[in-house]
């Protein structure tokens, strides 16, 4: 069946992307760790599946045929749950939709994955978590994208993007534009490779559509 797990659903990409999804008749699920989370879901007839990234979540994966990972522990907390969400909950990701026999795996990491020590001090356990977990899926094998947005904002999203930081304002990009390129990716399913050929996509505010983007990739297996 064609259905997307968006783990990660009520974190603030999660919940636009959920959205976008959901007006666009594209079928998703949201994972969400407690029934406390249904009420915004249910509002908007948005499927929900109880399951924890620190947890149980093996049940969140039945009927789905790919998975968005979208997860973050947030600003709010320390390199534990760095460690256990961002990187241990992103590689529980990749086994189950090894188990489960997914057909993809879209994948949310940053820009500064590939060189954490260049960050800011505060942030270079999430960045080192990022990249461990970029570099793990690209191992497991599995068909999969990565997608490293800049600095998130909430702008409001014009739909409109840039690969290249040189045409960027300071290097950032709204969550809604985010959340609508992982809805363009949802969609093109033939978008995908595995270990090192699978594309990665660096985010920023710009000038080209979402289609635009998406139309001159080329992937291969």
């Amino acid at each position: 069946m064609r259905k997307t797990l968006i783990i990660g659903a009520n974190g603030k990409i999660g919940r636009q992307l959920c959205e976008k999804a959901q007006a666009a008749g594209e079928p998703v699920v949201a994972m969400i760790r407690s029934t406390e989370q249904q009420s915004w879901f249910h509002e908007r007839s948005i499927p929900t599946v109880l399951g924890d990234l620190e947890g149980e979540m093996r049940q969140a994966f039945y009927g789905c045929d790919q998975a968005v990972f979208v997860a973050g522990s947030g600003p709010n907390t320390g390199p534990d749950k760095t460690l256990t969400i961002d990187l241990h909950g992103a590689m529980r990701t990749a086994e189950l939709a090894a188990e489960f026999g997914l057909s993809r795996v879209i994948q949310v990491s940053s820009i500064r994955s590939e060189t954490p020590l260049a960050g800011p001090a505060a942030m270079r356990p999430y960045f080192a978590a990022k990249k461990a977990a970029d570099l793990c899926l690209a191992e497991s094998g599995l068909r999969h994208v990565i997608v490293k947005p800049g600095r998130l904002t909430n702008e409001g999203g014009s739909g409109k993007l840039t690969q290249n930081a040189d045409d960027s304002d300071e290097m950032q990009v709204s969550r809604a534009n985010v959340a609508e390129f992982l809805l363009g990716l949802i969609k093109a399913r033939e978008i995908g490779g595995r270990h090192r050929k699978a594309p990665i996509f660096t985010l920023f505010d710009g000038d080209t559509p979402v289609s635009g983007l998406l139309n001159a990739t080329t992937t291969a297996d």
